[in-house]
């Protein structure tokens, strides 16, 4: 049980796979909000991101999943350890949430906690190394305890473990600038955070990081930067790593997560939403080729209820999980997506993942590949 994991596409032989058992609702307080808002761009509509009941207030709402959507979701991430094992992956699991999980509670806050689903979220690996990340939503924030009896094997068979400063999480500890630009927000649902209030355990902005904002390819890292408290973890990471990786910084290529936008499937070749995103890479990856799928088909999509509180853009099915540098597992809904790889030489293997708009997720967030063949390559040179 040897961590090495440098990259995305390599040959796959350790992996952790998310649990989305009694996923049941979402806490809805300023960091959810705040963390969600740009996800619906171009997209989002009163329907699809319902509103806090007024925008003053300032309790956490508690959001309940129906329980068909929570059961099927539950469904489909098993599927997708089980072809992982038959793929000849070993699987590790997180511990699973209990069904009536104790709140958990910072300095000022309480929220209900969350299952360990979007694994690739609050964890990075690079190489033989597992670092915890800083997150910026409150019921995640002792996410990765779930992921420590795995972790712990790791460390124990040779693996170092560090964990980022962990912030506070008050509303002051965030930068709004993001949100708060015109030519990148919609407004709606991030009124709540428009007047962020005191609190006596306020220390200013706060390091906050998802490991869902770092490309990695062997030695270089391509991250995402979109305010300051990314920057602040950046520029940690930075120190931390020394001349051990090059950090190449992209700045507002998303409002945190990229896998939806560019994931690596080989050397050379990238799955990118957009052709556009070319001019904010480091010049030698500009040159790589960008397989661009088809815009989202709506019909693909189920049909929600008004109060069904939708999370991510019609994109998220671009969030592909490689087995080795010609195989992907893809959702089986989308077929433009699976055609164009197809066409371009890689083998698809089609997933059943229904509910992937209401958790936030797709393959790659589910996953947490802990063991590939590859090694610290350079691969910009």
């Amino acid at each position: 049980m040897q961590l090495n994991s440098y990259d995305d596409f390599t040959p796959l032989r350790e992996i952790i796979v998310g649990s989305a058992e009694n996923y049941l609702s979402h806490d809805r307080d300023v960091t959810f909000e705040l963390f969600h808002h740009d996800n619906m761009r171009g997209f989002r509509s009163d329907w699809a991101y319902p509103r806090l009941a007024t925008a003053d207030d300032r309790t956490t709402q508690n959001w309940i999943i129906k329980q068909r959507y929570t059961k099927e979701l539950h469904e489909d991430v098993e599927n997708l350890a089980a072809t992982l094992a038959a793929l000849g992956v070993t699987v590790h699991r997180p511990l699973p949430l209990p069904p009536n999980a104790t709140p958990i509670a910072g300095l000022g806050w309480q929220a209900a906690p969350t299952p360990a689903l979007n694994i690739r979220d609050n964890a990075l690996i690079l190489g033989n190394e597992i670092i915890e990340t800083p997150p910026a939503i409150r019921s995640r924030y002792l996410e990765t305890r779930l992921l420590s009896p795995v972790f712990r094997r790791y460390y124990e068979a040779g693996a170092r473990w560090t964990t980022m400063p962990r912030p506070t999480l008050t509303d002051h500890s965030f930068d709004l600038s993001y949100a708060r630009d015109a030519t990148t927000t919609l407004g709606g649902p991030t009124e709540p955070i428009v007047d962020p209030q005191p609190s006596p355990y306020d220390v200013g902005f706060e390091m906050m990081l998802d490991a869902a904002q770092v490309l990695r390819l062997g030695r270089d890292l391509v991250v995402n930067i979109a305010q300051d408290n990314h920057r602040m973890a950046v520029d940690w990471l930075q120190r931390h790593v020394g001349d051990r990786y090059r950090i190449h910084r992209v700045y507002r290529m998303a409002d945190n997560h990229i896998d939806s936008m560019l994931l690596a499937l080989r050397p050379g070749v990238f799955l990118a939403r957009h052709d556009g995103i070319r001019d904010m890479l480091p010049e030698p990856l500009r040159s790589w080729k960008f397989v661009v799928p088809p815009e989202p088909d709506p019909g693909a999509f189920p049909i929600y209820d008004d109060n069904d509180l939708v999370l991510s853009s019609p994109y998220i099915d671009l969030n592909v999980l490689s087995v080795d540098e010609n195989t992907v597992l893809v959702n089986e809904d989308c077929v433009g997506l699976l055609k164009i790889l197809d066409a371009v030489g890689f083998t698809t293997i089609p997933i059943r993942h229904r509910h992937r708009r209401l958790f936030g997720g797709g393959f790659h967030c589910f996953t947490l590949d802990t063991r590939r063949t590859g090694a610290c390559e350079d691969y910009l040179s």
